[in-house]
């Protein structure tokens, strides 16, 4: 049987709504180190020009303009943007950030030295377009760096477990499949450009018991509310009870602390 074609105008601004929703910037606050240390083992000098596709709240712009990099950072969600700016802002940093879609990027073939996307481009329905695009805007001379959580890492199996309750759109890549090796090589496999891939881990730590992390997910980011918000009071509770044992599960640190490792691909096409 044959599944219709997704509605991609459709999926796209359910999508913006979904990371518009809850305060992605409450929750990027627990992963700015790794990205940071992810910044740090790029290509960046004063003379670099780096844009970071689904830039959220600047976890890459904001080190990488720190070293120095014309940094300009896109991202479907403007009130991440405008986190962004403000950070920049707070740290007297210059940086342009500005609504943009990874599927259609409004800037000029090869123009950046560095084209950078973290648990961002990964979550676009169209991945052929991601690679073409990202592959598009990069100097021939360039570097695309990526990182992408695993199917088989923790923020994998946070996925999986949710779409059982909340199943994704039909018709629609799992995200996750950039966290495969094999799905990444033949994705950018048209760019002629050399590939290498890493896997290291993200380490989670919050200063809370796994029900509380939950709660905080819950609230503060967007396709967790969402997927919540789909479900009536009984679905909810179970959807709550699953994911605090999947969390208590790999938790690495005590009762009154969450610390849990999760792995990710890192990509560097170039």
């Amino acid at each position: 049987m044959q599944t219709e074609a997704p509605n991609i105008d459709a999926v796209k601004q359910r999508m913006k709504g979904m990371w518009t929703a809850g305060n992605f910037g409450e929750v990027a606050k627990f992963t700015a180190d790794e990205a940071e240390a992810f910044v740090n083992r790029l290509p960046i000098d004063p003379k670099t020009e780096l844009l970071d596709v689904a830039c959220g709240s600047g976890n890459i712009a904001i080190p990488a303009a720190r070293k120095g990099a014309t940094v300009t950072g896109v991202d479907i969600a403007p009130n991440l943007l405008e986190q962004a700016r403000a950070r920049a802002k707070t740290e007297n940093i210059k940086a342009e950030f500005r609504e943009g879609d990874a599927e259609q990027l409004p800037f000029p073939d090869a123009q950046f030295d560095v084209v950078t996307s973290m648990f961002g481009a990964m979550f676009a329905p169209r991945p052929e377009l991601v690679a073409s695009e990202l592959g598009r805007v990069c100097r021939p001379s360039g570097l695309i760096a990526m990182a992408n959580w695993t199917p088989e890492g923790f923020v994998g199996k946070n996925f999986a477990l949710t779409n059982r309750y909340v199943p994704p759109p039909e018709g629609i890549p799992a995200p996750v499949l950039w966290g495969k090796e094999e799905v990444v090589r033949e994705r950018f496999s048209k760019l002629g450009r050399k590939i290498e891939i890493n896997r290291r881990n993200l380490l989670f730590k919050y200063p809370f018991d796994a029900k509380a992390v939950v709660e905080f997910f819950r609230r503060y980011f967007g396709p967790t509310q969402m997927a919540f918000s789909r479900l009536d009071t009984a679905g909810q509770a179970a959807l709550a009870k699953d994911l605090e044992r999947l969390w208590t599960e790999h938790n690495q640190g005590s009762a009154s602390q969450t610390i849990v490792p999760a792995e990710y691909l890192e990509v560097r096409v170039g």
